[in-house]
């Protein structure tokens, strides 16, 4: 019985538990969304609703809010995905950070620029913690290729083509996409010459 748990323990740093945990919880939010419209009202993110109300807490809200099947699909097949990739790369806690940072930043941002542009308009979605995924993916193709077999010219023109498609429809939050992007890169950026730190260490004993 002890080893099969010592055999379990030691599996779980190979599960994606977080981008599962995170898949979860937005879908669940989702059908509840589904079952009470009203719930948009309490997380959407605009210049009235948290800076003017002060509700800060939005700013997390939103990312676990989806306007339609599509918007939540589209997101959460990243996270399932290219989420638990760099899960099993970085870390959970790692990893965690970079979405939960990602997202709130993005929202920040989106702030910023609604209230430069006096846009009073409201967002909802994860799409800025993804794009923070983005960012961090982009940043270990270029810091740790030894981990991440993947052409960068790829993986830059699939980012520059999600970031164009943003520009190209309307009723997109494209701040929220840029500010995450940017955000995971310089995180992603700060965790692959830690653990390049810490690999050139370990070699030298």
């Amino acid at each position: 019985m002890r080893d099969r748990i010592r055999l379990i323990w030691k599996q779980i740093p190979r599960y994606p538990f977080v981008s599962i945990t995170i898949v979860g919880i937005n879908l669940l939010v989702f059908i509840l969304c589904m079952i009470f419209p009203q719930i948009y009202d309490k997380g959407g993110s605009g210049i009235y609703q948290v800076l003017l109300c002060k509700d800060y807490a939005r700013v997390l809200w939103t990312m676990f809010l989806h306007s339609d099947a599509e918007h939540i699909f589209n997101n959460m097949i990243i996270v399932l995905f290219l989420g638990s990739m760099l899960e099993q790369q970085v870390g959970h806690i790692k990893y965690g950070l970079v979405y939960f940072v990602s997202g709130i930043g993005a929202s920040l941002f989106s702030l910023w620029v609604k209230w430069y542009q006096y846009d009073w308009s409201v967002s909802i979605g994860a799409s800025g913690a993804v794009f923070g995924l983005d960012g961090l993916l982009l940043a270990m193709v270029l810091f740790r290729k030894d981990d991440m077999d993947l052409p960068i010219a790829r993986v830059v023109l699939v980012i520059f083509l999600s970031v164009y498609s943003g520009f190209s429809n309307n009723g997109i939050d494209n701040a929220a996409h840029v500010g995450g992007l940017l955000l995971g890169f310089v995180l992603g950026a700060v965790i692959c010459i830690c653990m390049n730190a810490k690999r050139k260490g370990v070699y030298r004993r």
